[in-house]
């Protein structure tokens, strides 16, 4: 066999899950289902509409025995993946769509779900956020769940599988990821895939490597090639030589040691080497990567994403169905702080019932706080559930995309509405803090204006970025124009740290670049008081802290101010990096 592999050969993907995997080729069908749309007869509608309603069924049935699976051998904390896919098969948009493909253009079951899958997949395709855009990859799985079911087309488990193997696949659901066995499997390419799909978030907090987007790898190679792949640089190397073999199996030996040696990090504070404390909190979008916080000593959760509870469905989640997501994530990261962000969704980002018109520009549109605004109800709704769940551990809420006071004076009448209808019924934390996301330009100008009505700051890098500098941070002409190290950006930093602590109240980094440990002494020397990241980035953002002094930090912070260019910027902080921190960055 081993004679009739083809010589060495990389690919390239995405890196989704980082870590070194080497292993044989174990190729498993999960491609999608072929579906041809044929004209039904009207007498034979009945009969297409109750194969998808037992199509329907079956898939239910086949994800409640998933679930007390999962439950015995993972624990309830990751049911949360199945039970958002059993809402889908609920969905009256997708359930009622389908129904009406069926009955007024007469075509098959399989053709109707697939109609309604094109829909939206053309909605989350048009969606600018990778975050929000990637939630689509469930609605399909779903779907190709359902079409299985009608078209009779099993799939091999991911739990039986023998060996130490490299999985290869079209793509692979949650469900197989929260499946895999990480002492059989190395880790897994596939074709489809981003980094922020649900999948690669799973096998992230499940620490199992991966590169998705490969495209046409499981035509690529056969069963039994022997892979190395590099989940931080989205490499694969497919039959390596000799040379490269020794090469990357000394690099996994060198990234698991660092990595051990990170970890050893985990419960030592995160001070700097004069005794100046700066939290450092992980990001979560699911509940499922909670326990990557806490391995990677995450001292709570800086920024919880509440839009995952608002996507792939037609009616907006209730009061109790957020509740029950809040409190489970307040308790699992009890005693440490959870931070909620309420819903920052807009014309773009939303198949719910919310009152959402089109946009010419939804980016700049109706959206986040604005949103929340007129559509009062179902802020209320949401407010209540956050306040219900700070009864069970420390829980601070935040509004996003805030652009003036009037904003943030209305939303806290809101709020207190909310206490005042919650005392006497519901526990709930009677100080809860209330901050805001300064993003947008105008919310810099006035930040000591914003300072005097919350109880903090946090900043989200990402869009202060994009919308400072004009730049689509997903278009990739404009990817060497999104410049974290503009003279522009930086001192929007100062004027919104330093308006916060002139007004007595912490400010927080919640973006990119918390996660960027070449960031971390200007973002220290300018003041900030907390980074919040993703949990993996946590120990090598403390390794430096833990290396710098206040004093240092604050000298890189003001030569870094006084440069002309990002350019000119950029080269004086790797010149520092390398000359005070480069056995940290090995």
């Amino acid at each position: 066999m081993d004679s009739e592999k083809s010589e060495s050969r990389q690919l390239n993907g995405i890196g989704a899950s980082a870590g070194i995997a080497i292993g044989q080729v174990r190729i498993t069908d999960r491609r999608r289902v072929a579906v041809t749309e044929v004209l039904v007869a009207n007498e034979e509608i009945p009969g297409e509409l109750d194969r998808f309603t037992r199509a329907i069924e079956r898939a239910k049935g086949e994800l409640f025995a998933l679930r007390e699976q999962l439950t015995a051998t993972h624990g309830p904390e990751h049911l949360c993946v199945i039970d958002a896919h059993l809402m889908l098969l609920d969905d009256t948009m997708l359930v009622g769509e389908t129904t009406q493909y069926i009955e007024r253009l007469g075509i098959n079951a399989e053709g109707a779900l697939k109609r309604t899958l094109g829909r939206f997949k053309a909605f989350f395709d048009g969606v600018d956020d990778e975050y929000l855009r990637e939630r689509g990859s469930d609605v399909e799985t779903v779907v190709e769940r359902v079409l299985r079911h009608m078209v009779g087309q099993k799939q091999e488990p991911l739990d039986n599988i023998e060996g130490k193997v490299i999985v290869v696949a079209h793509d692979l659901s949650p469900a197989d990821i929260l499946q895999i066995d990480k002492n059989k499997v190395m880790g897994f390419i596939t074709d489809l895939g981003g980094k922020t799909s649900h999948s690669s978030i799973l096998a992230r907090a499940f620490e199992v490597p991966a590169v998705v987007g490969l495209e046409r790898v499981t035509a690529e190679v056969r069963e039994g090639d022997t892979l190395i792949i590099d989940g931080a640089t989205g490499v694969v190397i497919v039959n390596p030589g000799a040379e490269e073999f020794r090469e990357y199996l000394q690099k996994k030996q060198r990234y698991e040691y660092v990595e051990r040696e990170l970890l050893k990090l985990r419960d030592l504070p995160a001070q700097t080497l004069d005794g100046h404390r700066m939290r450092l909190k992980g990001n979560v979008e699911f509940i499922e990567e909670v326990a990557s916080v806490h391995k990677h000593g995450g001292e709570g959760i800086g920024l919880y994403r509440t839009e995952m509870l608002f996507f792939n469905r037609s009616k907006l989640p209730t009061e109790e169905e957020q509740f029950e997501a809040y409190s489970a994530l307040v308790k699992k990261m009890a005693p440490q702080p959870v931070t909620i962000r309420t819903l920052d969704i807009g014309g773009d980002k939303c198949l719910t019932d919310l009152d959402l018109s089109d946009e010419m520009n939804p980016a700049l549109g109706v959206r986040a706080i604005r949103l929340s605004l007129r559509q009062p109800e179902a802020f209320k709704a949401q407010l209540r559930a956050i306040l219900r769940a700070s009864a069970f551990g420390e829980v601070k809420l935040f509004f996003p995309m805030v652009s003036g006071v009037a904003e943030v004076r209305a939303a806290k009448a809101i709020l207190d509405e909310v206490k005042e209808e919650l005392r006497g019924k519901h526990a709930f934390d009677e100080k809860v803090q209330v901050g805001i996301m300064i993003e947008i330009p105008s919310a810099v100008v006035i930040a000591d204006l914003l300072a005097a009505e919350v109880d903090f700051f946090s900043v989200g890098t990402n869009d202060l970025i994009q919308y400072t500098l004009a730049i689509d941070r997903t278009n990739e002409h404009l990817s060497s124009l999104f410049q974290p190290l503009h003279p522009a950006v930086l001192r929007s930093l100062k004027t919104i740290v330093d308006a916060a602590h002139n007004a007595g109240i912490e400010a927080s980094i919640c973006g990119e670049m918390a996660a960027d440990p070449e960031y971390l002494p200007i973002l220290l020397g300018l003041g900030y008081d907390e980074l919040s990241m993703n949990a993996v980035s946590i120990p090598r953002v403390k390794k430096i802290l833990r290396r710098c002094t206040v004093q240092e930090a604050r000298e890189v912070a003001r030569k870094a101010l006084s440069f002309a260019t990002a350019a000119e910027a950029d080269a004086y902080l790797k010149g520092e990096i390398a000359a005070r921190f480069s056995e940290s960055f090995d």
